[in-house]
Formats: structure tokens, C-alpha cells, sequence
């Protein structure tokens, strides 16, 4: 028997499900459930019924979505069911993507991936009728203006239908072929011919050497191209024949008969039934990369504490558009030592982390007033909201501050801090790399300004931390073997063929951080992705040396974040963050609080310092160097900043003293005793500002001093000069000419100079964007199907004839309504109502009535599988069952 015999025969005793719908009520719950787990957009909202759901999972959006989850492999199989028969047989399917040599590595991969289009609804049918959704063949079959992904192109019945019956006849004249009496089963006996290998080699036996050449440019795609209103012979002999068949004027194609016969049966070049292995690119011991990740932890946690430091009375202001300038991520770069777009990391690290944020950008006049806590029902608004309004009314620029969830933060111990910022970057959806580059409309994309949300960055990040998980400890992948993996796993559907992929880096080299990318080139973003999470992972210490560390492999293992916290609270508080904190905290050295003073005018400190100590110490000297051990390095300038601030050479002296494990330099008491000897000697005041000293040689000699002209002095009384600058100016240009004078306030009281810390009021982190709706849990999806199942038992229950309302529903009098109810409450028969909800919207309910009363009816609802009360004027009628439905309970 032929195996189309066989094929038919099996048909005939085994049709299959008739629809994708027929399909999926034919499954068991936990088929169902995974269905929706592994589509979570068909659960928003839970479908009524079966039906319904056949009809979503149908739909171009969610097909979209769907095959964008395939990895390469089930991807490629779609392809081949798109230029399949439909409906197909499995063998069918093997063939095209084995092609006639066969390929035992497809032929072992197949049946999995069958099973997960079946499980995700993309492919329905039995073994001998596998039939793509229509929506997925629409989109990846080839049409008249493009090939499939494959490289396909029409087949000949679809190239030939606009056609005249004399030029059909024509090209089977030319090949070789019968004359017909009909087009269509001349169609036929050309599709019969190219598909037959030998007799298309025969074919071509005959072929000039151009014309092979053409058909080799053609056969793995594209399968279009461009004649001449006079074609060459070369082109013309394949005309004649049918090899290449006019699609639209000018433009030729290649039928996909014709295309197979000449790849072998192959539909794509090169099948990928396995998964790319990642490949080791460097060894280590878990020890060293451990505790190459704790230094660089270490060293993320200075930066960031550096950044929001420099912010502390204010950081830059805001873009009109939102987001830091070029010339104020060019400071921050230069205050943290880094490169300008590894600035913008941490600019953006801290910004999702809730760290810092605008004082002024996103407060609103009720919402804020009323949400707050520290908010009454009269509308008070504490001082930094009330400030924030009126700078926003005055027209003052905004700017960019700590919140007060960055002091909550300085408080904890360094290992939970750092947790605090990975909690935020892991799930983040924006992309600092993009910064600097161009969007869609060709605006400069800028660090904290919109645009850099980009929802495929999660799962990149978890993706590529999950590889390396899966790595031998000490393990570094290659990034080009990593890079490709996650190529295969997610590859990105085309409309056209699939092109070569562009040769990947060598292994070792790194690419620099940011860049930007292209808003239009997913293939590019995608590459960038991975190398930013990469590098991003280093930078913040979640692997070391290239390899994956131990607190990082923690990461991907506990729970994460608790529902409704923020990004501070769930990072402090979650399972994941404590375990994370707990692995690190070894790695960290305890902070000192002591440093090492020498006799060159600097202190070393040979370790991070606790944070009195590392406070008091920025006060009062200036940052040398920074790595293993800071230097300090003390200045008059410095000592001066320290006594601006209220500290009296006797508490420096008694600082130095308790916190230094080597004498004071004797050079260094000399430092401090000097300035402090001259700081406050001059007092400068108000009027536009003044200068006054009890030593009248003192102001003799300023007044003398030709520098001091531009501050236009006079002289009031022996010890005291007026001046037209105001005291900022005045007292800038008398240090300038190296006096240490001192402000006062309007009673003579020395003014101390102490920092004043900015905060932002209240605000909550940047939201993810996420990729699609979250994945489900086990409490939903079985809510879910039971949900669908009790839909679907009501929707199939026979019932009565009765007049119907348009849109289906049963139409009866509210008389007629009302006593029908009545007695199933009396019987527990359950019947239909048509009903109308508050927003207009109809449905149509199986319900059994429980008590109808005071103008309601309680029953339980076989639609919703819940007892629920409507309301009897809602009700647009009442259906009889014709019996009790499958499968039906008893009302309860």
C-alpha cells in the first residue's frame, strides 16, 4: 500500500479534533494549565469558555507573542509547517526539515518539539493532520511579496492562479509534459514534476550553465528577482519551463516545488535541533572569583555612596525633556573617576533602586496631598513638599537629590546595602548603555530621561546569570558561545529569510559599556543586552574575574521580592536579599575606625572606615587616591573647611590623637594650629558686607593690598571696612589674598558653615516595564481552568427553544422571567438567563436558583462556578435546559 493510501486510510479512521477548540477541551487540567502558564497573556482577562479561549489564542497579538517565545528549533518547525500541506502529516514534517539524506539529531528533537506547539496552541491535530493556527501560517507563510522564513516562496498553484490557460499549456509544452484539458489539472502535473527530484535533475541537464547559476542564487532565498521586459536566454529558458513563474510585473519567482526538489527536501539550510553549548573561556578557583566579586561589591557600594554624597545639597537640575545633561553626567563622571556612560550606570542604578530622584518632578496637586502620610484631610503638606511646589510655581529649576530612602539605606550593614541595589538592578527594564545613543525620532537619548526602558532586558540579565549558573563554579563562558545560545533560544522572527549571523567577538575581548544602539535593529539590541549584563554583573561585583560567584548563584535560587514592596523594602526584607547578604558579608572587610597619619601631610586608610570616622576625616582632608587603601591628604585649605564647620583646633587635635595608630606628624599640628590661629581673625558681615578685626594693622595692610580693589573697601572706624561685594564675594577674595576670615551672623556670632543635606520628599522607584503580562501562579491557573471548565460545561448545555434578543440572548417577559425562576428555585433545575451588566456588557449565565426576592435572584452560577445574585430587571430572559448538562452539580 502507498503511503498516500496509508495517509488517507488514516484519515478516514482517525479525523482528529475538527478545531483548535475541539482541541483544547479535549485536554486534561494540567495540559490546560500549562497552556496558560506558557501563554500568560490569554488568562487577562480568564476566558468565559473553551471557545473563547481558542479564540484568543488565535489572535495576531498573542500568536505574535508566541512564537516569539520559541527557541530556534520549534521556530524552524512552524516555518516548515507554514509551506507544509495543510493539514500535514508528522512525516511530511520530518522531511522538510531532515530533507531526503535524513538527520538523526531532527529526527530525535521532533516529537518534543511537536508536543510544545501542541502546548502552546500554535499546532493542533493528530499525527496524520497537524494543522499551524491560521494566524501563524498567515504570518509566516510566503506571499507574492516576500518569501517565508525559510526562503520559500509560493507554491505553483499560488504563482500561477492569475494565469491564462494558453501560457500554462505553454510551460508544459516546454517542459516536457502532456498537453491537459484543464488549468487546473495542469497546474497539477507541473507541481508533480518539480516535486519529483529525478526528473527536475533531468530538467536541468539540459539547462545553460547561467541558468543553473541563477537558480543556485535563488534556491535558498530570497526566491524573487527582477527581469527585463526582453529577458535573457538564459532567463528565458527557465521562463519557458516554469522554473521561474511571473509574480507581479518585472518580478519573478522561484515555486517552491521546484525550490525543495533542489535543497534536498531541506526547508531551511541549516536545521538547529540542539541547543549551542556554552563554552569555558577561563578556569579559576571559586576562592579567587569569591573574592574578586566582594572587592568589586565592595567598590560598587563606595561609588554609589560617592554619587549620592556629591548630591547631598542638591544634585543637577532637570532636563525640560527629564533627565542629566551632557555637561552634568560629564561632572558626575569626573567626581566618580569613570568613564561617562559607567557613570550613568550608577546614576541609573541608584535612580531604580529609589535612591535619588527629583525634588520637584512628579508631585500632583491632589494625589500627592492625599496619599501621603504625613498628610491630613485638610490637605497639610510637610515643608519639602510645600518648598517643591513653590520652586515648580516660581518657574525654579528642578533637580535631582537623595530621598529619604537613601539615609535608610546608609544605615544598613555594607552586605545589605549592596542586596538593596541588586534587588533593583535585577528586575530593571531600563538600559543605561543606550544613553548617548538616538531614538526612534532621532532625540538624544539621556541618563534618567525617558526612552531606556527596554522590556526584553530582564530576562537577558537572568538569562545570562542562569547560563553561567549552569557553569562549574570558577567557570568564565565565552561570550560569543553565550551570546549565541541565547540566540538560539530566542531567536527573532522575520518576515524575510534568515540571514547569516554576523561572526561573534573572539572569545576574551570585552566590549566597552554603552555606545548606544539602533532603535530599529532588535538583532543589535539584543547583542548589546548581553555584554551590558555582563559587564554590569562585574561592575557590581555579582561575578568575579568572568565567572559567577557565590552570592551571585544565590540570586537565581530564593524568592524574590514580596508583593506591594518597594524596590528598598523588598530588597531589605525578602528571603532573597538575606540570603544574598548573608553569602557576601564574609567577602566584606570589617569598616575601621582608625587610619595611619604620616609625616607628608596624609593618612592612609588601609581599609574602608566606619562612617563617623570616613565623615569627619572628608571634612577635614581631601581624597588623594582611592583602591585597596585611601589616601587623605590635609591642606589649609581643608583645615579650613573643618573649622568653617564648627570643630576648634583642640577637637582636630584630640580627632587625629584617638583615631590615628601612629603619632601625629608633628608637621600636621603645626597645619592646624597656624590656620586656626588666623581663621576668624577678620569677621565678614552684612551691608552689602563688611570686614572688621581688632587689629587695625591688619586692615591696613588690606587696604593696601592691590588685589583687594575689585572689592571697592572703605574705612568705617579703626578696625572696621565696608565693602560693596557681597560677603560670599568678600570673603573669597580676602582668602584669595591669604587671610582666613571668618562669617558672622547679625548678632557677631561666628556662622558655621556646616553642609546642608537635600532630600527629595517621598518617592516611590521607577515601575519595570514589563515584557507582557507576569507569568502565573499555581493559585490562578487552577482558578483558571476551573473557571474555563465550568464556562465551558454551561456554554455547552442543550437548552430550549425561545425567542432571542440580538447578540443570542434568551428574550422573554419580566412576568415569564420571574416565574420561570421561581419555579427552578422550587425544582433546582438549572436554566439560562440572558443578562446586562452596570457597563452595558451582555453575557449569557447557566444558572441554578437558590431564593429570588426583593427584585434579585441568588443562585450558583455554572459560568463563573460561584454562587452569585443578579438582578431580575438585568435579566433579559430565560432558557429552559433541554436536560441537565455533563457533568453539571447539583445547585448548592
Amino acid at each position: 500500500m502507498s503511503a498516500e493510501q496509508q495517509h488517507r486510510d488514516g484519515q478516514a479512521a482517525d479525523p482528529g479534533p475538527r478545531s483548535l477548540a475541539q482541541a483544547l477541551r479535549e485536554r486534561d487540567d494540567a495540559s490546560l494549565g500549562a497552556l496558560l502558564r506558557s501563554r500568560p497573556d490569554l488568562l487577562h482577562p480568564v476566558p468565559t469558555d473553551v471557545t473563547q479561549l481558542a479564540t484568543r489564542a488565535g489572535t495576531r497579538a498573542s500568536v505574535l507573542r508566541a512564537l516569539e517565545h520559541l527557541d530556534r528549533f520549534a521556530l524552524q518547525a512552524a516555518e516548515a509547517l507554514a509551506v507544509a500541506p495543510d493539514p500535514a502529516s508528522y512525516q511530511e514534517l520530518l522531511d522538510l526539515l531532515a530533507g531526503d539524506d535524513g538527520d538523526e539529531e531532527v529526527a530525535g528533537a521532533l516529537p518534543a518539539t511537536v508536543a510544545l506547539l501542541r502546548e502552546r496552541a500554535l499546532v493542533w491535530g493528530g499525527e496524520d493532520r497537524l494543522r499551524l493556527v491560521r494566524t501563524a501560517r498567515e504570518l509566516l507563510a510566503p506571499s507574492a511579496s516576500h518569501s517565508s522564513p525559510t526562503g520559500l516562496g509560493p507554491s505553483v498553484a499560488e504563482a500561477t492562479s492569475g494565469m491564462s490557460p494558453g501560457r500554462i499549456q505553454a510551460i508544459l509544452t516546454a517542459a516536457g509534459l502532456p498537453h491537459t484539458h484543464d488549468t487546473v489539472s495542469a497546474v497539477a502535473a507541473l507541481s508533480a514534476l518539480f516535486a519529483d527530484r529525478e526528473r527536475v535533475a533531468e530538467l536541468l541537464e539540459g539547462a545553460p550553465e547561467a541558468s543553473r547559476e541563477v537558480l543556485t542564487r535563488l534556491v535558498w532565498g530570497p526566491p524573487y528577482g527582477q527581469v527585463t521586459a526582453e529577458p535573457a536566454a538564459h532567463l528565458r529558458w527557465l521562463l519557458d519551463r516554469g522554473l521561474l513563474l511571473p509574480t507581479t510585473p518585472g518580478t519573478v519567482v522561484l515555486p517552491r516545488e521546484a525550490a525543495l526538489s533542489l535543497r534536498g527536501g531541506r526547508a531551511h539550510r541549516v536545521p538547529e535541533p540542539t541547543r549551542p553549548r556554552v563554552a569555558v573561556a577561563a578556569e579559576r578557583k571559586p576562592q579567587v572569583v569569591d573574592a574578586a566579586a566582594g572587592g568589586q561589591a565592595l567598590a560598587a557600594l563606595d561609588t554609589v555612596e560617592e554619587l549620592l554624597r556629591s548630591w547631598d545639597e542638591g544634585g543637577p537640575a532637570v532636563l525640560r525633556a527629564g533627565g542629566l545633561s551632557i555637561r552634568d553626567l560629564k561632572r558626575t563622571a569626573t567626581v566618580l573617576e569613570v568613564p561617562e556612560p559607567v557613570a550613568a550606570f550608577w546614576v541609573e542604578l541608584a535612580y531604580a533602586a529609589g535612591l535619588i530622584a527629583s525634588d520637584g518632578g512628579y508631585i500632583e496637586e491632589h494625589h500627592e496631598r492625599h496619599d501621603r502620610p504625613d498628610a491630613d484631610a485638610e490637605g497639610y503638606e510637610d515643608e519639602e513638599t510645600r518648598d517643591a511646589r513653590t520652586r515648580r510655581r516660581s518657574g525654579e529649576a528642578e533637580h535631582y537629590a537623595p530621598t529619604p530612602e537613601y539615609d535608610a539605606w546608609r544605615d544598613l550593614p555594607p552586605a545589605e546595602r549592596w542586596a538593596w541595589l541588586l534587588e533593583a538592578w535585577l528586575p530593571g527594564t531600563r538600559a543605561p548603555g543606550l544613553i548617548g545613543g538616538r531614538d526612534g525620532r532621532d532625540r538624544t537619548l539621556s541618563a534618567l530621561g525617558p526612552g531606556l526602558d527596554r522590556s526584553p532586558a530582564p530576562e537577558v540579565r537572568r538569562r545570562v546569570l542562569e547560563l553561567m549558573a549552569g557553569l562549574e563554579p570558577g567557570q568564565a563562558p565565552d561570550p560569543a558561545t553565550l551570546l549565541e545560545r541565547l540566540r538560539w533560544e530566542r531567536p527573532l522572527r522575520s518576515a524575510g529569510p534568515r540571514r547569516e549571523q554576523p561572526e561573534p567577538p573572539r572569545t576574551g575581548v570585552r566590549p566597552a559599556y554603552g555606545g548606544g544602539v539602533a532603535a530599529n535593529d532588535p538583532e543589535a539590541l539584543r547583542t548589546k543586552l548581553t555584554e551590558w549584563a555582563l559587564l554590569e554583573a562585574e561592575m557590581l561585583g555579582v561575578t568575579g574575574r568572568g565567572a559567577l560567584a557565590t552570592h551571585g548563584r544565590a540570586l537565581l535560587g530564593a524568592e524574590g521580592r514580596s508583593e506591594g514592596a518597594g524596590a528598598g523594602t523588598a530588597a531589605a526584607g525578602s528571603a532573597r536579599a538575606a540570603v544574598v547578604a548573608a553569602l557576601l558579608a564574609p567577602l566584606l572587610p570589617e569598616p575601621l575606625d582608625h587610619v595611619l597619619l604620616q609625616a607628608d601631610l596624609t593618612a592612609v586608610a588601609p581599609g574602608p572606615l566606619v562612617r563617623p570616622l570616613a565623615e569627619a576625616l572628608g571634612v577635614l582632608a581631601d581624597v588623594e587616591s582611592k583602591g585597596g587603601a585611601t589616601v587623605y591628604r590635609f591642606t589649609p585649605g581643608s583645615v579650613r573647611r573643618a573649622l568653617d564647620a564648627g570643630r576648634s583646633a583642640t577637637e582636630l587635635h584630640a580627632f587625629l590623637d584617638r583615631h590615628s595608630r601612629t603619632p601625629v606628624p608633628q608637621p600636621l599640628t603645626y597645619l592646624i594650629d597656624d590656620v586656626a590661629r588666623r581663621h576668624g581673625l577678620l569677621r565678614v558681615g552684612a551691608a552689602s558686607s563688611y570686614v572688621r578685626c581688632d587689629d587695625e594693622s591688619v586692615l591696613d595692610e588690606i587696604l593696601a593690598d592691590r588685589r583687594a580693589t575689585a572689592l571697592r573697601l572703605r574705612r568705617l572706624a579703626p578696625t572696621v571696612v565696608a565693602a560693596q561685594a557681597d560677603p560670599r564675594t568678600l570673603i573669597e577674595g580676602l582668602r584669595a589674598m591669604g587671610f582666613a576670615p571668618a562669617a558672622e551672623s547679625a548678632e557677631g556670632d561666628v556662622m558655621i558653615a556646616r553642609p546642608h543635606a537635600h532630600r527629595t520628599p517621598p518617592r516611590t522607584p521607577p515601575a519595570p516595564v514589563p515584557d507582557g503580562p507576569p507569568a502565573p501562579d499555581a493559585t490562578l491557573l487552577t482558578a483558571a481552568v476551573r473557571a474555563v471548565r465550568a464556562g465551558d460545561r454551561a456554554a455547552t448545555a442543550p437548552r430550549k427553544e425561545t425567542p432571542q434578543a440580538p447578540g443570542g440572548l434568551p428574550r422573554t417577559s419580566p412576568a415569564d422571567t420571574l416565574a420561570t425562576v421561581q419555579a427552578a428555585a422550587m425544582t433546582g433545575d438549572s436554566v439560562w438567563i440572558g443578562h446586562v451588566n452596570a457597563e452595558g456588557a451582555a453575557s449569557q449565565r447557566l444558572l441554578a436558583p437558590l431564593r429570588v426576592e426583593g427584585g434579585y435572584v441568588t443562585g450558583y452560577d455554572h459560568t463563573a462556578d460561584e454562587v452569585r445574585t443578579y438582578a431580575l430587571h438585568r435579566i433579559t430572559g430565560v432558557a429552559e435546559l433541554a436536560d441537565e448538562p455533563d457533568g453539571a452539580e447539583p445547585a448548592r
